[in-house]
Parts: structure tokens; C-alpha cells; sequence
């Protein structure tokens, strides 16, 4: 997964209705919009948006079966992100290791 992908799907993973709508497809084995509105405290209209911004970031796979489209979540997609997301924390600890190991050297130094 590249920035501009990470930053895709973690914009869109930043609203707290696409988050739940999240939530609730990874409990199951889909949805349709419809569905979703049931379950939240949203119009289906307003699922229907929040899906297309989930869709457009990857995160979401839709199937047509019969009049209703249903939605899924991509597990592959998750995975990148969640992959991405440990490459940054280890990244972020070895800039704050070095970060702590600067500051007890300049402490030495002064005393």
C-alpha cells in the first residue's frame, strides 16, 4: 500500500459512521444498504454515501444479487493497512529511541 493509498483508506476510516458501517459488515457476510440503515442510527441514503467513500478507498467489495447489491469488506485491503500502520509505529519508535538516546547524551553532557 502506498501514501496515497494509506491515505485513502484511512480518510475514509476517519469518519465515525463509516467506521461503524465498517464494524457491522465485518460481522457478517455483507449487506445491503438497506440493511445497513437498519442497523444505524442513518437514511439509507446517507449509507449509500458512506459506502461509496469506503468503496473508492478499497475497503469495500459489492455484489449484485438480484435487485439488491450487497456489500463486503475487503479483509486484504484491512490487512495492508494494518501492515502499513505497524511500519509507521516501528519506524516512529526507532525516531523516538534515537530521539531518547540524544536527550540522555545532551543531559551527560551538561552535567
Amino acid at each position: 500500500m502506498n501514501t496515497t493509498e494509506a491515505t485513502a483508506v484511512f480518510r475514509a476510516l476517519g469518519d465515525p459512521t463509516r467506521l461503524e458501517l465498517m464494524q457491522v459488515l465485518g460481522e457478517g457476510n455483507g449487506a445491503s444498504a438497506t440493511e445497513l440503515a437498519v442497523r444505524l442510527p442513518v437514511t439509507r441514503q446517507a449509507v449509500t454515501k458512506h459506502v461509496a467513500v469506503l468503496s473508492e478507498a478499497g475497503l469495500l467489495e459489492r455484489e449484485q444479487r438480484g435487485r439488491a447489491v450487497v456489500y463486503r469488506v475487503r479483509p486484504d485491503v484491512m490487512t495492508e493497512a494494518a501492515d502499513w500502520l505497524l511500519r509507521a509505529s516501528v519506524a516512529w519508535d526507532v525516531r523516538l529511541a534515537d530521539l531518547g538516546a540524544h536527550l540522555a547524551r545532551v543531559r551527560e553532557e551538561k552535567d
